[in-house]
């Protein structure tokens, strides 16, 4: 009750905030998508773009005026944040802290069993917007093919009743599951995907869609989805070892480190179809994240953006952390790679407004860790995680509009 009336409050906060004028109001975010109440707090406000959401190109030039944060409700996992200590991790994490988002859970049993992760879809637009996601601990997104990209989202400090729409491995999948040592929901994938996840360590935490199985079509349609609730127990009762995994690691503060710099927008373009944009809300002190809703083969002149939500908890997609990850792009054949999470690269991470240049770390079964170039551990602030996985190639370019990461392989 205290979280919902905490919402209620940001969203009238947020309603009697006053918006710049230059830039114009996209069209309203409809009941049947943010439910009655979202809907009614939310569709006061613009949506932010970086021009009105029409045919007409939005010109991408540098300007002097700072980047608004845009007011929104932030997500309402079911966790608090833990008072004690300041600091955590890499390791020793109280007892009920959450080793992958520094929270207290409100539910310590949920500790005590693997993470869950499922692949989530991301095109075509019309699977949008998805379920379950604004209640994971983590979300890598990465590129799949022709221009696509897929989700892989981690649950452990939360259940959500729907999550969804799943869709089929890559590789890439694979790093990630060993990571963290998860049960993986997938919806099959290519014969040379599916046959290294057949002889994987963890062949036997492998779920599809089949007879007995929690994955099933939401009221009888196209969209697979599954309960996290119902995988993790589906596990349990296959008896596979489910109890808690070492999932050290990760370093998290409440104070964001001194070094930053400013960073209230972040775009990841990928390609033509896919391309994001997280803007800073400093009334929550989240990221909020924006999605491609038109092609633009401009290559950014062109991009027009529509605000992701939950289909689940109708609330928007805000996220604490958003990391952009340099990873190794390997060929594997004609179409297909290989996204090699393993070892370290170049990263930067986004909280509190501010941006870091960073090296990421992960060893052998170990999770995905942020440290300074001397090997200092770097701070995530605690809360969910959004990973933009990037080829090696790939740029950036920071301006008065924000920092813009361009998408290349390997």
């Amino acid at each position: 009750m205290k979280r919902i009336v905490l919402i209620l409050s940001l969203c009238l906060l947020a309603l009697s905030a006053c918006l710049p004028t230059e830039l114009p109001p996209s069209p309203t975010l409809s009941e049947d998508l943010l439910g009655t109440l979202v809907a009614q707090t939310l569709t006061a406000k613009p949506v932010y773009t970086l021009g009105a959401e029409t045919n007409t190109p939005v010109q991408n030039t540098p300007t002097s005026t700072p980047i608004p944060p845009t007011p929104s409700p932030t997500h309402a996992p079911s966790v608090t944040p833990t008072s004690t200590p300041q600091k955590l991790g890499p390791a020793n994490f109280p007892a009920g802290v959450d080793p992958l988002t520094g929270l207290q859970v409100s539910n310590p049993a949920l500790l005590a069993r693997r993470p869950l992760a499922i692949k989530v879809s991301n095109l075509p637009r019309n699977v949008r917007p998805q379920w379950g996601l604004s209640l994971a601990d983590l979300v890598f997104e990465y590129y799949t093919e022709e221009g696509t990209t897929r989700f892989i989202a981690l649950f452990y400090g939360n259940d959500a009743s729907i999550v969804g729409p799943i869709r089929s491995a890559r590789f890439f999948d694979i790093y990630v599951v060993d990571a963290y040592k998860a049960v993986f929901a997938y919806g099959y994938g290519y014969i040379a995907e599916q046959d290294r996840l057949k002889a994987s360590d963890f062949a036997n935490r492998l779920v599809i869609e089949a007879s007995g199985t929690p994955l099933y079509r939401y009221n009888g349609g196209d969209a697979l989805v599954v309960d996290t609730a119902a995988l993790s127990a589906y596990i349990t009762h296959k008896d596979v070892a489910n109890g808690r995994q070492d999932l050290d690691g990760m370093s998290f503060s409440p104070a964001p480190p001194a070094d930053g710099q400013p960073a209230n927008r972040i775009f990841v373009h990928y390609s033509s179809a896919i391309y994001n944009r997280w803007d800073y809300d400093a009334s929550t002190g989240l990221y909020l994240r924006f999605a491609d809703s038109a092609d633009d083969f401009s290559g950014s002149l062109g991009e027009q953006y529509a605000r992701s939500t939950d289909r689940l908890t109708k609330l928007p997609l805000a996220f604490d952390n958003v990391v952009v990850l340099y990873v190794n792009h390997k060929l594997f054949s004609p179409g297909i790679y290989d996204i090699q999470l393993t070892g370290q690269g170049k990263a930067y991470a986004f909280r509190d407004g501010q941006g870091y240049q960073l090296e990421w770390n992960r060893s052998y079964s170990g999770v995905v860790s942020l440290t300074y170039p001397d090997g200092t551990p770097f701070a995530f602030k605690p809360g969910a995680t959004w990973f933009e996985v990037v080829g090696l190639n790939s740029t950036l370019d920071v301006s008065s509009q924000g920092w813009r990461y361009t998408h290349h392989m390997p």
